[in-house]
Parts: structure tokens; sequence; C-alpha cells
């Protein structure tokens, strides 16, 4: 009988550790994990949990090129930068785990991905996934191995057909950049206008290559963006673009990072509108039976009041039982929050907004920033797939 959901998850997987100082904290997955445990999420009889082992070199090789992964073997064994790989910046420095650490990322994914095809479950979720910044031949933006693209390149080897949808703050490119010229995979990155937000890509007019035209979509949004808009902005674009796309399987990216307390990023989505948008992922992919889901972490350095609590509902979305937002965060968590960071936990698993939005077919605002952003990526993409820019 198939279990429904499956979250990956080994403790080493904190091992990903950039060191102090670094804004991606490992602590973000412990507390993470800890806060579903107090939620009671991890006992619900519809999640099964599974470890996260390392991929193989064969695995990496899916979308890795094989100088690229000696380069970080040859980094975990001696320690030495290698800034021609990506590897030793401030971004991506070099660690005592780099290769191993991040292959057991991958390795969390894959399993997943794998779980969900052989249809062990119909939804997965690995929260510790989502390093999407890495290139094939090069680390990037706090990632070394991109284990969503490792994952995709498996299913389509088994004949999926896939769709990925990355909301993080930052441009979804290493993903993108693996598929560019392959018309099996849709992308479609929800993202800080690059103008104002690393990596400095994904415009509107990115549609991919001369044999896949349409099958990237990027939708770059102005600083300050808040929920109703950004949730616009996914149902006006990812929705329409994956139901024609059609995918066996919906892959999608969960960064918390475009909540307006995180550091690094300068949009304003509260974790109710992010609640939301996994929702509505839910629903897009229950759409085409049997539904098959593969939910991502990623980007997000609010360690304590955003990531554990964003997360945490993704994960209850997944097994089938989403948080109603006013639930009380478990005193014995905040607890633990405090004795660990000295920091007041929040009350709520809610910043109190509401998680609604005016949807785009019931009027287009050119007068609009968003509304503007909406329109030229659905001017640039929707004509590639039989779509009216102007209509639902």
């Amino acid at each position: 009988m198939p279990t429904d959901a499956l979250l990956v998850w080994s403790e080493d997987l904190v091992s990903y550790n950039f060191g102090l100082g670094h804004p991606m904290a490992p602590v973000r997955l412990m507390l993470t994990h800890r806060l579903l445990g107090d939620l009671g999420i991890l006992d619900l009889p519809e999640l099964r949990l599974a470890p996260a082992p390392v991929a193989s070199d064969a695995e990496l090789a899916l979308v890795h090129t094989p100088d690229y992964v000696a380069a970080v073997h040859e980094a975990e064994a001696d320690g030495h930068p290698r800034p021609q790989f990506g590897l030793g910046d401030d971004d991506t420095p070099v660690f005592g785990q780099v290769h191993t650490a991040s292959a057991r990322i991958v390795g969390s994914t894959l399993t997943a991905a794998q779980a969900l095809w052989r249809g062990d479950v119909t939804r997965a979720v690995s929260v510790a996934g989502g390093m999407h910044h890495a290139m094939p031949g090069r680390a990037s933006g706090f990632c070394v191995y991109n284990d969503a693209a490792v994952a995709i390149s498996w299913l389509l080897g088994q004949g999926a057909r896939v769709a990925y949808v990355d909301m993080d703050a930052h441009h979804g490119d290493g993903v993108e950049r693996t598929f560019w010229d392959d018309d099996r995979v849709l992308t479609v990155s929800v993202h800080q206008h690059p103008g104002s937000l690393f990596p400095g890509t994904g415009y509107a007019q990115d549609i991919g290559s001369a044999g896949a035209r349409g099958t990237a979509a990027n939708v770059a949004l102005p600083p300050g963006t808040s929920d109703a808009a950004w949730l616009r902005a996914i149902e006006a674009v990812a929705v329409p673009l994956v139901r024609e796309h059609a995918p066996d399987v919906l892959v999608t990216q969960h960064g918390c990072d475009c909540h307006g307390r995180d550091p690094l990023a300068q949009l304003d989505v509260s974790v109710d509108a992010q609640r939301a948008a996994a929702l509505m992922m839910a629903g897009l992919a229950d759409e085409r039976p049997p539904g098959r889901w593969l939910a991502l972490g990623g980007g997000g350095y609010e360690v304590v009041g955003v990531v554990p609590r964003a997360w945490a509902h993704l994960v209850a979305i997944v097994a089938g039982h989403p948080i109603d937002p006013a639930t009380p965060v478990p005193e014995a968590w905040r607890a633990r929050v405090h004795d660990l960071a000295d920091v007041t936990a929040p009350e709520t698993m809610s910043d109190g907004r509401d998680g609604t939005y005016p949807r785009f077919a019931d009027g287009f605002n050119p007068d609009d920033a968003v509304d503007r952003a909406i329109m030229a990526t659905r001017q640039a993409v929707f004509p590639w797939h039989g779509l009216d820019p102007l209509l639902d």
C-alpha cells in the first residue's frame, strides 16, 4: 500500500556548513526538523521518513562535469580553494565535508524523486534541497551541487516530463541553464529583479534556446513586492504554463528568502503567503493524476523566525495536513530557540496576514510594476505554448 508522502532527512544534512558567520547556517535545518517534531507532523501516519544517502559520482554526473566533481573531492581532501570552479570565495568557501555534505543533499532530493517515480508515494519533500545556483562545472551562490537538476535529469532518464517552479527570491539560474535546450523541462522562476539581486539573471526575455523556446519563464519582481502581488504573479504565470506543459512530475523550490525579514533580499512575502503558494502548488500537482509532487527547500537566511515556520508549513502541506496559521508555536520549541540563540521566537505559525490575492484574470493594471512584470513574461512565453497573454 503506497504511503502518501515522504520526508527525506538525516541529521548528517546539517554537515553542509560553510562556517561561522556564513548566512546559510545549518541550524535552520535543525530547527525546522525540531519544529516538525514538536508540532506532531513527524508522527502523521501519512508521512514516511527516509534517510538521505550520499549521491554517487555517477549520479552527480547526470548534471555535473567529471572534472568539477573531481575538483570538489580534491577540495574536501586538501582544504584548498579551486577558484576556477567557484570553490573558495566568500559565498561558497571550502569546508571539511564540502563534497560529502553536498552530495548528501543531492542524495536527499534524488531519493525523494525515485520514491515518487516508483509509486511508493505521490508527494515527497527534501527541505535540505533546492541548491539551484550550482552550474554543471562550477559552484555558485552557496550551492556546490545542484540537487534539483540531478533529480530532474534522473527523472528524464526514466521517460518523465517535468515542470520546475522556483519561488526563491533569487533566480533559479542553475536549473534553468541545465535544461535551457531541453523542451521536456519547463522552468519557471519568480524572483526579485536581477538588476537588484544576485545572480543578475532571469529577465522576461530569457525563454530558452532556439530548440526549446518558451520552456524557460522568468518573472522579475521589483524590490518590495509583497504577498498579494507575489501570489498573483505565481498564479498568473506558473499555473497556466505548468498546466499546458502537462508534466509527469512537478518539482517546486520554496526558498523563503523572499520573506520581508530576510537579510539578503528585498521582497516582503510573509510566511502566510508562502503557505498559500505551497497550497497552490499542491493543488496544481493534483490536477494531473497521480499528482507526483517533489518539494524542495532553498534559500532562507532568517533562520529562527522564518525558515522553520515556512518549511514546517511546506512539509505539513506535502503530508496532506496543512497547519492552521493561528496554531501556536510549541513552547518547547520556543524555549529551545531562546536557549540556543537568545532570541524570542514567534508565538504563532502566522505573520498575521491572510495569504489572499486578486487573480490576474480579473484585470491587468498597466500602472502597477508587478502587473507589468507579469505581462512582460506572459507576452514573451505564452505564445510559444499557444496561450493568449491577455486571457486566463
